[in-house]
Parts: C-alpha cells; sequence; structure tokens
C-alpha cells in the first residue's frame, strides 16, 4: 500500500469515525425518546437513503471523469447541480404526496419533501474531490450535517426537550445549510461553470445505472426494516434500527480504505486497478475480522447504559448480523473496481438485485416465525452470498483465480503494518 492510499485511508477513517461518533450520539437521542420513536426516525432516514442512492450517480461519474480520464469537470459539475436541484424538487412533490396518503409511520416525510430540492447537491458535486483523492474537503462536507444537527438538539434539550418533529426538522436543515455552503465554496474556486448539458447527457445512461445499483444496495440493506415495520410495528423497528446501526459501523473501516483508494482503482491500467482492488478488499475484510468481535463487546457494554434495557433485544440481533456485515466489507473495493476502472456499474447492480431478492424472500418467510431475529439473520446470509458472486464476477472479468481473490496474499502483512502505522503516526 503507497504512503498515499494509507494516508488517505487514515484521514478518512477518522473523518468516519467522528462521523459515526455524530450519528450514534444522534441516535442515542432519538431512542431515548421511546422505541416508536426511534423506529419513525430510523424509518425516516431509510427513506432519505433510498431518494439518495436513487440519484447519486452524479457523483460517481464526476469522480470517474476525474480519476480515469482526468477531466476539466467544471461545466459537467455545473450541469449536475442545476440537475440534482430539479431532480430534487420533483422528488420533493412525491415526498410530499406520500407523507399525506402513505402509512402513519412515514408521515414525517414532508419534512424530508422541503429539503429535497437540495439534498441530493452535497453528495454529488463531492464527486470531484473523490476523484482527485481529496479526502480532506470530503471529511469537512460529510461532518458538517451531523454536527450541526447534534448542535441544535442540544440546543432543544436546554430549551426544555425535542420531540420527533424537532430532530426530523434539525436533521434536514443541517443538510440544506451544507449544501449551500459546499456550492458556496465551490464558486469561490472557479469550480463551476456554465452548465454543458451535453456532457450530462453523455453521461446519462452510466448515472442511471449507478442509481439503480445504489438504490438496490440501499435496499439490501433496509429491506429487513421496512418488513419489520409491516409486520411487527414501529417499536420493534426502533429496536431492530440499533442493531443495523452498529453493525454497519464495520463498514466505516472497509469503506474508508476504498474511498482513499479510488481514484487509484480507476486508473486505466488495468492491471494495476486489478490488483489493487485485491489488496484493498483483502485488507478491509481482515481488519473486520478484528474489529467485528471488539464491536460486539463494545455494544453489549455501551448500549444498555446509552440507551436503556428497552433496547437489550438489539444484541442477539447484531451477534446474528455482523457475519454477513463483516464479509460484505469486502464487496465496497469489488464495486468500486466495476464502476470507476471497467465502466461497468451494472455488475455490482447485478449481484445487488440477487442479494435483495433472496433478502427481502427470506426475511417475508423468516419474520412471521423468528421476529426480528429472522430479518437479521436473512440480512447475514444475502450480505455473505453477494460478496461471493461480486467476487467470481471479478476474477472472471480480470482473469485472476478466484482463490487469489478471496485468499490473503503475501503482501496482506505488509499493508496491515502501514496502515497501522501510519494511523499510529
Amino acid at each position: 500500500m503507497s504512503d498515499t492510499v494509507a494516508r488517505g485511508t487514515a484521514i478518512n477513517l477518522a473523518n468516519r469515525l467522528l462521523a459515526v461518533g455524530l450519528v450514534l450520539a444522534i441516535t442515542a437521542f432519538t431512542a431515548r425518546l421511546g422505541t416508536g420513536t426511534q423506529g419513525a426516525f430510523a424509518l425516516f432516514t431509510s427513506v432519505e437513503g433510498v431518494l439518495l442512492a436513487l440519484l447519486s450517480g452524479f457523483g460517481i461519474a464526476l469522480a470517474r471523469r476525474v480519476s480515469h480520464h482526468g477531466e476539466d469537470t467544471r461545466r459537467l459539475l455545473g450541469a449536475i447541480v442545476l440537475a440534482c436541484i430539479a431532480i430534487g424538487t420533483l422528488a420533493g412533490v412525491a415526498l410530499w404526496v406520500f407523507s399525506r396518503i402513505g402509512p402513519p409511520a412515514y408521515a414525517g416525510l414532508w419534512l424530508l419533501a422541503l429539503a429535497a430540492p437540495l439534498l441530493l447537491v452535497t453528495p454529488n458535486v463531492v464527486g470531484i474531490w473523490l476523484g482527485e483523492g481529496r479526502m480532506a474537503p470530503m471529511a469537512a462536507s460529510s461532518l458538517a450535517a451531523p454536527l450541526l444537527t447534534l448542535s441544535a438538539l442540544a440546543a432543544l434539550s436546554l430549551a426544555g426537550g425535542a420531540a420527533l418533529l424537532q430532530v426530523l426538522a434539525a436533521w434536514v436543515a443541517a443538510k440544506v445549510l451544507v449544501a449551500l455552503v459546499v456550492l458556496a465554496v465551490l464558486w469561490r474556486a472557479g469550480r463551476l461553470a456554465a452548465p454543458d448539458f451535453g456532457a450530462l447527457r453523455g453521461e446519462a445512461p452510466f448515472i442511471t445505472t449507478i442509481g439503480a445499483a445504489n438504490l438496490v444496495g440501499l435496499l439490501n440493506y433496509r429491506v429487513g426494516l421496512f418488513v419489520i415495520e409491516r409486520l411487527l410495528g414501529l417499536s420493534a423497528t426502533g429496536v431492530y434500527s440499533i442493531a443495523i446501526v452498529v453493525a454497519e459501523l464495520l463498514w466505516f473501516v472497509s469503506g474508508s480504505l476504498t474511498q482513499a483508494a479510488y481514484s487509484r482503482i480507476g486508473t486505466p491500467d488495468g492491471a494495476r486497478a486489478a490488483a489493487t482492488t485485491v489488496r484493498v478488499m483483502q485488507l478491509g475484510v481482515a481488519a473486520l475480522v478484528v474489529a467485528a468481535p471488539l464491536l460486539w463487546l463494545a455494544a453489549r457494554v455501551v448500549l444498555p447504559l446509552a440507551l436503556g434495557p428497552d433496547y437489550a433485544a438489539s444484541l442477539p440481533l447484531l451477534a446474528l448480523l455482523l457475519p454477513g456485515v463483516l464479509l460484505f466489507g469486502g464487496a465496497s473495493s469489488l464495486s468500486a473496481y466495476f464502476t470507476n476502472h471497467a465502466g461497468r456499474p451494472q455488475v455490482p447492480a447485478q449481484v445487488a438485485a440477487v442479494s435483495l431478492v433472496l433478502n427481502a424472500a427470506l426475511a417475508l418467510a423468516l419474520v412471521p416465525r423468528l421476529g426480528m431475529a429472522g430479518a437479521a439473520i436473512a440480512a447475514s446470509l444475502s450480505y455473505a452470498l453477494s460478496v461471493l458472486l461480486l467476487a467470481a464476477r471479478f476474477a472472471a472479468c480480470t482473469g485472476l483465480p478466484l482463490t487469489q481473490v478471496l485468499l490473503p496474499g503475501p503482501q496482506l502483512a505488509h499493508d496491515l503494518r502501514t496502515l497501522a502505522s501510519r494511523r499510529g503516526g
């Protein structure tokens, strides 16, 4: 592993740890308002996640134009900003309607509708920094929203407390403010120019495929939550959401490494891109093997103290989720290879679709019999299958033996030492 990637990984991991600390603090705040409130908050953020997943392909296309093609993207970025605002406005109308006619658990979506015109901006325009491998501005943009939200919640607490509506309002207001600041920073830096909608239309097939892949992937993570809400209610949804939040902390490790190496995975040199992908995948999984049991032990101590006895049932669910989540940590670098180097986002989309179908089918079959544990088992099994399928597609694409992709090579120990020394420094 190069010093650049190691440094970027350390920066990105530190940023993600800070970000997840802020998100956990917000989650603890909502969880203490009751399991039903936590369930409603989890559904709200899951719907937001669906929207962002479906419409975040602009940022990946932008990153690829920078890292793979080395292009001047100012005019493309201008077109992306306007497209995000226009599509966000349309999405806001749909969210508003659904908040009025949908199930009561989704009534708060009118707040998300108000923020939708600017909600898509930040996740997409940061693609320019992702393609350049600049982790610092990406870190600042990702930390700002949860920090502002937590500050607002602290102020509300001092003023007499907050209910679900105030929590959701603080959440979306922070996202809007960060989007405005990011746009101002890019404008002052001369990174925005007159929009080139022709260039954007040329990227449309890639962006659409990325959106479909991200949407299927996100639904794969959240389908159990939606099934539980329908079959078991909001209180159970709140408990299960805590297990998901904690389990997915593992992906901050593997995701940090993939994001730091994203521009290198996107290199036009096929052999170099494949080798980097394998090393990043193996290093990420190795790190998660160490992190997973430590995470469970920490959760066993912290969750009862931080959230109270109502969430004790989330611990066995977490134990069921962790094996699949651990293995799925290897998927991020493989997906980055197909998306950023090969320009074939349909491959991870196809694999995620298979995993989603399995996850949903198992959840619908197991939740009535096993309760929340059924959803956790379904998710863990589907995650494991998707990694194996994606690794097999990667091996076929690159000509590498599948065993070389999956089994640690001699470089792994060196990479672990490099990363550890960089973090220690």
